[in-house]
């Protein structure tokens, strides 16, 4: 593997604290040097008026394989991460069979091996068919390659079940990633209940059902002394919750990180209602799409960092399963492709964040929680390189993405910022 100079560029590492124009050198995969003087390689990139960070992390995405891979594939999704300018991903379990058990964990890193253009790391179900019920074999699923433990799609309605995941978890020093959603206040609901909700006429999902699993997941974190990372956080309940859990002592300490996605920062259940008067089932989503106020209060928790990790919870559906009537439309939206500039165009250029806290919760934040080597251009590193051009202004058009699916709900909105160019171990990935 020949050698790479990225010169000229604005290189962002929060991992390490660094910000200016410098260069990389890339030799045999791995970060040789930073800021050496180097004019010659195998391969020159001229990163002028550009950003170089470490690969971004996406580590919230569901791509379909095994079971529907109309909708998406792990080669596919990772086509898709790489044109989004993530260089790692971790997939959900809820494929069809689950990943439950060592041979299905093992079967995403291989199938990743054989067709990604991306890391891919598997994230293992926390109860053996994703029922809640009896937990699946994380020793076996960590032999088989699961970085985390989630039943993401379900939560964990047993609160004893709950508890021995936190604690056999920790002999693996694997995160618990809670969907927090307690279904017996959601019964039916569609979307978020509130003043929309009632003038539509559609049965909505309380806020509360998410902040009272918060709480309970957050104290039996504390009681256990497991690792807890809360996924796609969306009111302003849930908030004021996880900033005590980090800010208090009296009970000890909790060990709780938290994550938004783009389509919560930026979308109200006010878009649910198209301009034609219907419903419109792009914008299904669960966690449901909140309100103006709970938007706010995520920016702020993004800007004091009760927030750590952005990711975009992509969960692709075919055509068909969406254009039907809302409430038999199925959740979730694709964003995989969408992300980067949402997060640039709505927090970095609106001065939410700046860029290099932009970066960290997309880069090192995530790794860290994860427990992967990646995140980083330390000296030593994989060489998995982002490259960005600030600057971009493009139409967000899913007609024109890499997954195989279409429901994004950012169709037509002008945004800035696109990545350019991408390396994953060393190798310059084509876009």
């Amino acid at each position: 593997m020949g050698q790479i100079l990225i010169k000229n560029g604005r290189v962002i590492d929060p991992a390490n604290k660094l910000d200016r124009v410098t260069s990389i050198l890339i030799a045999d995969g791995k970060i040789k040097s930073i800021g050496t003087k180097i004019d010659k390689a195998d391969e020159v990139i001229d990163a002028k008026g550009l950003i170089v960070t470490p690969g971004l992390i996406d580590m919230h995405v569901h791509l379909r394989e095994p079971g529907k891979e109309d909708e998406e594939t792990i080669a596919s999704g990772s086509t898709a991460a790489v044109a989004g300018g993530f260089t790692s991903i971790a997939c959900m379990p809820n494929t069809d069979p689950p990943i439950d058990d060592e041979a299905s964990a093992e079967f995403v890193y291989l199938q990743a091996k054989r067709t990604a253009k991306a890391n891919v790391f598997p994230i293992g179900a926390i109860t053996k068919n994703r029922q809640g019920k009896e937990l699946a074999e994380m020793g076996q699923l960590v032999r088989g390659g699961a970085v985390a433990f989630s039943d993401d799609g379900e939560p964990v309605s047993n609160a004893e079940v709950m508890r021995r995941a936190l604690e056999y978890s920790k002999m693996f020093n694997r995160p618990i990633i809670s969907h927090c959603e307690n279904k017996d206040l959601v019964g039916a609901g569609v979307m978020n209940e509130g003043l929309v909700s009632l003038e539509l006429g559609l049965a909505g999902m309380p806020a509360i059902a998410e902040e009272i699993m918060v709480h309970r997941d957050m104290m039996l974190a504390r009681l256990t002394g497991g690792r807890l990372h809360l996924a796609h956080i969306t009111t302003i309940g849930s908030i004021e919750l996880i900033k005590w859990a980090k800010n208090q002592s009296s009970l000890g300490r909790i060990n709780v990180t938290a994550e938004v996605t783009p389509h919560h920062f930026t979308l109200t259940d006010k878009c649910i209602k198209n301009i034609n008067g219907g419903f419109d089932p792009v914008f299904k989503v669960n966690p449901p799409l909140r309100t103006q106020k709970d938007i706010e209060a995520i920016h702020q928790a993004l800007k004091d960092g009760t927030i750590d990790v952005i990711a975009s919870d992509h969960a692709p559906h075919a055509p068909e399963e969406k254009e039907v009537e809302f409430n038999l439309a199925p959740f979730g939206m694709i964003g995989m492709e969408s992300m980067l500039p949402l997060v640039i165009t709505e927090l970095v250029d609106k001065k939410i964040l700046t860029l290099s806290e932009a970066v960290a919760k997309m880069t090192v934040n995530p790794a860290r929680i994860l427990g992967i080597s990646k995140g980083t251009l330390a000296v030593g590193a994989d060489a998995d390189i982002t490259i960005i051009d600030l600057e971009k202004q493009w139409v967000i058009d899913p007609s024109k993405f890499k997954s195989k699916s279409r429901n994004c709900p950012f169709a037509g909105r002008k945004v800035k910022g696109k990545a350019v160019k991408i390396i994953v171990g060393g190798k310059v990935i084509a876009l």
